[in-house]
């Protein structure tokens, strides 16, 4: 089962010519979600080979560099003959803005657009085997940050074991694996605990959106995969990543090493740092082993914990 993750986006406020404004593409399977849609989202999906089929767009706030690409992509996607409905999830207490947003334009999209709000807890989207889950953030506009979950996986089918015991392959070895006992010819019953292992962790992808370190960050996810954090400024600006409700690099590694995550991307970075983002990856590895500052058109395989 795929886990992708394309980095459409990692500039902060203002784009630079390496990088564009905040978005996060996420495939799983034939699912197609994307985190927030920063002006010119449109374009780095041509560019970047990801399509416009995305059934899902997260928003975790609406601050002009997470959100000015929406309309754009709601035109292209008309213009494709979209047929399929679009749901938009953005912070409760938003919905009318984005409303704004997305009908600011003359005409109205040929396809179903619904907008849904969601708060620090929520579900905000419940597919097969996974989930997306809203969580709090702390920045200086109403805002959340998302966690796609996926379920725990059936435990490891001991083939050998079932032989041993004699239960015959076919039909009941799916049944043990279901989790169901079976009856062989002796009248001798076997149960799934006898050949099936512990059930087996799914993978998980946290994006913060642009926020102060928060508690929130580190609970709503067991030990995830990737964490995708703010770290907008350098540790000399402390300061003011403070005062305008951003994280630095290292405060970033701190939340991704009491998360316990396997890897940080470092995003949402300051035009200030256009040329040179070397203080990022040194300040921040020297808590956090496995971070790393992403290029624009960067993919990452999302591989499950029991892979490795």
């Amino acid at each position: 089962m795929s886990l992708r993750v394309t980095f459409l986006g990692t500039a902060g406020a203002i784009p630079t010519t390496e990088r564009n404004p905040s978005a996060l593409f996420v495939a799983r399977e034939g699912d197609q979600l994307l985190f927030d849609a920063g002006e010119g989202t449109q374009r780095q999906m041509m560019r970047f080979g990801t399509g416009f089929s995305i059934s899902h767009l997260f928003v975790t706030h609406l601050h002009g560099d997470h959100v000015l690409g929406i309309p754009g992509l709601l035109q292209t996607m008309d213009f494709n003959d979209r047929e399929d409905q679009l749901v938009i999830h953005t912070p409760r207490g938003t919905r009318r803005k984005l409303e704004s947003l997305v009908y600011a334009l003359d005409s109205r999209p040929s396809f179903p657009v619904r907008i849904d709000a969601v708060g620090d807890g929520d579900v905000a989207y419940r597919a097969d085997e996974y989930e997306v889950r809203a969580f709090g953030t702390d920045h200086d506009a109403r805002s959340v940050g998302y966690a796609l979950v996926e379920d725990e996986r059936k435990g490891r089918f001991d083939r050998e074991r079932a032989e041993e015991l004699g239960v015959p392959a076919g039909p009941k070895f799916s049944q043990l694996h279901e989790g169901r006992s079976v009856e062989l010819e002796d009248g001798t019953i076997v149960e799934p605990e006898q050949v099936v292992g512990e059930p087996r962790p799914g993978r998980s992808i946290v994006y913060t959106g642009d926020t102060r370190p928060t508690a929130a960050t580190i609970e709503v996810a067991a030990e995830p995969e990737l964490l995708v954090h703010d770290a907008t400024f350098a540790e000399n600006r402390a300061d003011r990543a403070a005062k305008t409700a951003h994280s630095t690099a290292r405060q970033a590694a701190e939340i991704a090493n009491r998360a316990n995550a396997k890897r940080l991307a470092l995003i949402h970075l300051s035009s200030r740092y256009a040329g040179d983002v070397g203080d990022h990856v040194t300040q921040a590895r020297a808590v956090f082993e496995n971070a790393f500052v992403p290029d624009d058109g960067e993919t990452l395989e999302i591989d499950y914990p029991d892979s490795r």
